[in-house]
């Protein structure tokens, strides 16, 4: 009687193939998660940079469109809107602009303000065109305002 029984299994050979499959199977798993989270993370990036850009766009149109008067000092690069209630401060710097407590992260390549149509480098302006400089593309912001009486009388 032949107590040897044998068992069913691998060769060391086929153990050696399947382990190198696997491996490459797992190492193509994790390059294409790098791949889809570098995606994600670009997505993410640029909504960012468009959602400030949209929050700076809003900001100024409601306060060009709240306040009687708006002045722009050049020497100064600073945006002065005021009424009767209160006034409100925009200091552009070179990376950023900061209106009261709030920062926007903008680059701003270039600033045109103007009043009736003409250009005009400080004083009572109504209305402002700014270029923004980014990675991939530029953008541009132009907010302008209805003229009131007293800003020609004030002229």
């Amino acid at each position: 009687m032949n107590w040897i029984k044998k068992t069913k299994a691998f060769t060391l050979n086929e153990m050696v193939v399947v382990l190198l499959i696997t491996t490459l199977v797992v190492g193509m798993a994790f390059s294409v998660l790098r791949l889809v989270q570098q995606q994600i993370h670009g997505i993410s990036v640029n909504h960012q940079k468009n959602t400030e850009i949209n929050l700076f766009r809003q900001s100024l149109w409601i306060d060009f469109n709240q306040f009687d008067t708006v002045w722009w000092n050049a020497n100064q690069q600073q945006l002065w809107f005021t009424n009767e209630i209160r006034k409100t401060a925009y200091k552009f710097q070179d990376e950023f602009v900061i209106k009261n407590r709030d920062t926007f992260h903008i680059k701003i390549m270039n600033k045109s303000s103007y009043f009736n149509g003409e250009s005009k480098f400080s004083g009572e302006i109504d209305a402002i065109d700014i270029y923004m400089t980014g990675e991939i593309d530029a953008k541009r912001i132009f907010v302008f305002k209805k003229n009131s009486s007293t800003s020609y009388i004030n002229q």
